[in-house]
């Protein structure tokens, strides 16, 4: 999609063409180019109008109703924030006395639109014309002109120190390079984006998930947050609006754990359940607080699998019941799974470089009842675990 088009949907025309694609949306994309082309759409706002009704069906799980009247890319789609993330986000924001953010590297306007739904002025830009124009049109989709204005512009622009609260989402991707990993080289740079709470105290980054713990400013809290069991960003609270050293939040439920990310947890035996914590529990570098609710130990100083000997209910980490433990030998776990007439395998891992695809395919499976393999790590020895 270019600029041109994004002007040409929303017209009184366009809105039509949105309309007639979402009738004949599932059909063979040939089919309803041509469904399209007969009720006098011209080709190029059909073939945008399809595009748009099937990138607007895969982000109502990221954004829900809301989605159906909003505009986006492919890219941008990938990329914006869900609207849970964003809204538990506004949300502590406007607790913090925020009346007024900058949001630099807006992309679609996800978070723009979450804080100004909890009463905050935005100010968000982008560097893309297209991305800055489609993060307008939704905005005046969602009826909130009034108090988001966006703005075509470079980030590092930004007079900031206007505003109560600066919140900076770096672009982490570039064209035909994927994933950038060096933080100068995303855009802006990192220099600029670490500088940003010696300018505006009360400030928020946003980040990948595998961002480096070195990186957080001083006396910041770094927040890593999970949709459904899905690592999906780390966030930096900076300043004033830190809390804690550390907090792993797990949505939509909103559970939360928090400490200094530095605690080790207690190293003992294997015991009758292996809990699996919740991915932003491991990546806040919480899980000795997860084995300490729980009452339980590592089996491996450097694995984040936590033991107990009784069942414990936990939101932290999914719990399975080990039947057998055994040190890994092909031959000799394909004994067992055949004894036990194991034919549907779940195969989870930590700590072991073996391929879970090409081992259940050496596995050659065959039976009618299902088992959950953990790969890991005891006492630095290759061991499986053969679970319920």
């Amino acid at each position: 999609m270019d600029l041109e088009l994004l002007a040409a949907l929303r017209t009184d025309e366009g809105l039509k063409a949105l309309t007639a694609a979402a009738e004949v949306a599932g059909a063979d994309p040939l089919a309803a180019a041509t469904a399209l082309r007969a009720r006098g759409v011209a080709a190029p706002l059909a073939a945008a109008a399809l595009t748009q009704t099937d990138l607007r069906r895969r982000a109502a799980g990221k954004f829900g109703a809301a989605a159906a009247g909003m505009f986006f890319t492919r890219a941008g789609f990938e990329q914006a924030t869900r609207m849970v993330v964003a809204d538990r986000r506004a949300a502590r924001l406007r607790a913090a006395d925020v009346e007024s953010l900058a949001d630099l590297g807006c992309g679609l306007g996800s978070d723009a639109l979450a804080a100004a739904r909890h009463g905050i002025r935005v100010y968000a830009v982008d560097a893309d014309p297209l991305t800055a124009a489609i993060a307008e049109a939704n905005v005046a989709a969602a009826g909130l002109a009034d108090r988001v204005t966006v703005a075509c512009a470079d980030a590092t622009s930004v007079d900031v120190e206007r505003f109560d609260a600066v919140f900076a989402d770096p672009a982490r991707r570039r064209a035909g390079r994927g994933r950038l990993m060096d933080p100068q080289s995303w855009s802006p740079p990192w220099d600029f984006i670490a500088a940003l709470p010696t300018r505006v105290p009360r400030t928020v980054l946003k980040l990948a998930p595998g961002i480096d713990h070195a990186l957080l400013p001083p006396g910041a809290e770094g927040e890593w947050v999970s949709v459904d069991g899905d690592l999906v960003e780390a966030a930096f609270w900076c300043g004033p609006l830190a809390e804690v050293p550390r907090r792993a939040v797990l949505l939509p439920d909103g559970g939360t754990l928090h400490g200094p990310g530095t605690t080790l947890a207690p190293v003992g035996e294997v015991g009758r359940f292996v809990y699996d914590p919740d991915p932003a529990v491991v990546r806040s570098h919480l899980v000795a607080e997860f084995a300490a609710g729980i009452g339980g130990r590592l089996a491996d100083p450097q694995i984040a699998y936590v033991y107990t000997d009784e069942p414990v209910d936990s939101p932290y980490g999914r719990r399975l019941e080990i039947i057998d433990v055994l040190p890994f030998s092909l031959k000799r776990l394909r004994a067992l799974l055949r004894e036990r007439e194991v034919g549907r395998l779940e195969i989870r891992k930590r700590g072991s470089a073996l391929e879970p695809e090409q081992l259940r395919r050496d596995l050659r499976l065959r039976g009618s009842n299902a088992a959950s393999l953990v790969l890991t790590r005891v006492a630095d020895a290759p061991t499986v675990l053969v679970c319920r």
